[in-house]
């Protein structure tokens, strides 16, 4: 919900950014791995309790995660390079709620199950319809250009962005934060849905 807006914001320091980066050699899907390798970090500092240096290395390796885009526009892109950035970013995804789970199985568990739940649903909804739209040649550049249809909706990758800190800053809150977030999560998967009925109809 929040993308277009934090998009607008970002954009020119991270093509700044990003050209001084591609003159240093860097290529986009070496940062994507980066990335991933950052966030990997980051969940592991979250399963030992380390909450703020995983929020630190989230930021980062979010950062990141817009660099590589950056990096391929001004380079190569490539399909694999738009393949690899979305495996990598559902990853993310679900390693932070693992990650609370593995550092409070008590408490944490059964909410980061139905936060993972919700993701893989939202997930599905989101790829599932790419597909289709490829099929069927449409286009949009809603959060600028794309290596496939790329939807909006309610819970983006600002959303969740906020929601993975206030996990670290409110430890104790993860529960109810989780369950509010799968919530907003299943109902952008539905409201996909019915946008897909509007969008496929034969």
């Amino acid at each position: 919900m929040f993308d277009g807006a934090l998009r607008t914001a970002i954009s020119p320091a991270i093509d700044r950014l990003a050209a001084k980066l591609v003159q240093s050699g860097a290529t986009a899907n070496g940062t994507t791995l980066a990335g991933f390798a950052l966030a990997l970090c980051a969940a592991t500092s979250i399963a030992i309790g380390w909450l703020l240096l995983g929020l630190t290395l989230i930021l980062l390796s979010r950062l990141f995660d817009g660099l590589d885009g950056a990096i391929a526009k001004k380079t190569t892109a490539t399909d694999f390079g738009g393949y690899l950035d979305i495996v990598l970013d559902f990853a993310f995804y679900g390693l932070i709620p693992l990650a609370f789970a593995i550092y409070d199985p008590a408490q944490n568990a059964v909410a980061a199950g139905v936060l993972l739940l919700a993701f893989y649903v939202n997930g599905a909804s989101f790829l599932a319809f790419a597909i289709i739209a490829e099929k069927r040649k449409l286009t949009t550049e809603a959060r600028g250009k794309k290596s496939f249809f790329f939807t909006t909706g309610l819970a983006e990758a600002g959303e969740t962005l906020a929601v993975f800190a206030a996990f670290c800053l409110f430890p104790s809150w993860f529960s109810p934060i989780a369950y509010v977030f799968a919530a907003i999560c299943f109902w952008t998967a539905f409201a996909r849905i019915l946008q897909a009925k509007a969008a496929f109809a034969d």
